[in-house]
């Protein structure tokens, strides 16, 4: 039977391709974020980046975790996560049925074009930061227009774009949008409580990762339950602000920084 290529979209939901949900299958088989990588051939960091990115962009949490650095931690699916498995599964099995008739069709015309994998047209982005949220209200100015998008029970992110992109994105309140944030644009301060600054958005968390490279380093920030942001900032300015796993620390992102997307 032909194993159809498939992704996986929950009640108006972000899609996850049948790669990151091997990745949860191998999560509730081992039950560690780490081994599950091993298992599937994933790296350390890739493994950790899916399975946060899976969370930021469902509604909820597909997995829990507890980080144990690259020695492992504990992790288990969550409802949600249970539900993702099983319904791709059903989607497999009758997309694989599906597959078979169109294989024979097309291999019995020869003027067919070959069929190129439509259900594996997943948006892909350079931006290390993908949150989902629903749009909570639209400011028009004279040229650009303010967005506040409602990321998670109240935690918001505010982007300034362009009163065309509101038009030809269709945002109004209401509207599910994805906010991209390079890691790069992420400046951290120690701590829950800023000096002022210039930038809209000030959101405080709990550093749950921290990947030391030879200049930089990457630094994972759990702002509510599931959602996580990512900054890359210089070890001079880890070291200097004293961060580790477990203190607490803002983001600071100006809202011109924000991009935001729509499916």
């Amino acid at each position: 039977m032909t194993r159809a290529p498939a992704s996986l979209r929950l009640g108006g939901a972000s899609r996850a391709g049948e790669d990151r949900l091997r990745l949860l299958e191998a999560i509730d088989r081992r039950g560690s974020i780490t081994a599950a990588g091993e298992e599937i051939g994933l790296g350390y960091r890739a493994t950790w980046d899916a399975v946060q990115a899976l969370n930021n962009l469902f509604p909820a949490p597909l997995v829990r975790a507890r980080a144990g650095g690259r020695a492992g931690g504990a992790a288990a699916l969550t409802t949600e996560g249970e539900a993702a498995l099983r319904t791709l599964r059903h989607v497999q099995a009758e997309l694989a049925l599906a597959m078979d008739r169109l294989s024979d069709r097309i291999g019995n015309d020869p003027g067919a074009y070959s069929l190129l994998a439509p259900w594996s047209l997943i948006m892909r982005t350079s931006a290390r930061n993908a949150l989902r949220g629903r749009v909570k209200n639209v400011t028009d100015g004279a040229v650009n227009a303010e967005v506040v998008v409602d990321i998670d029970q109240g935690l918001e992110i505010v982007a300034i774009i362009t009163r065309h992109s509101v038009e030809d994105l269709g945002l109004a309140a209401g509207s599910e949008v994805v906010a991209l944030i390079k890691s790069s644009f992420v400046v951290l301060v120690a701590g829950d409580s800023p000096v002022r600054a210039s930038a809209r958005n000030r959101l405080a968390g709990t550093i749950v990762g921290l990947d030391d490279g030879a200049v930089n380093s990457e630094v994972a920030l759990e702002l509510a339950d599931g959602k996580t942001l990512t900054a890359t900032i210089t070890r001079g300015s880890v070291e200097t602000l004293g961060l580790k796993v477990g203190d607490r620390a803002t983001a600071l992102v100006k809202a011109s920084h924000v991009i935001l997307a729509v499916e």
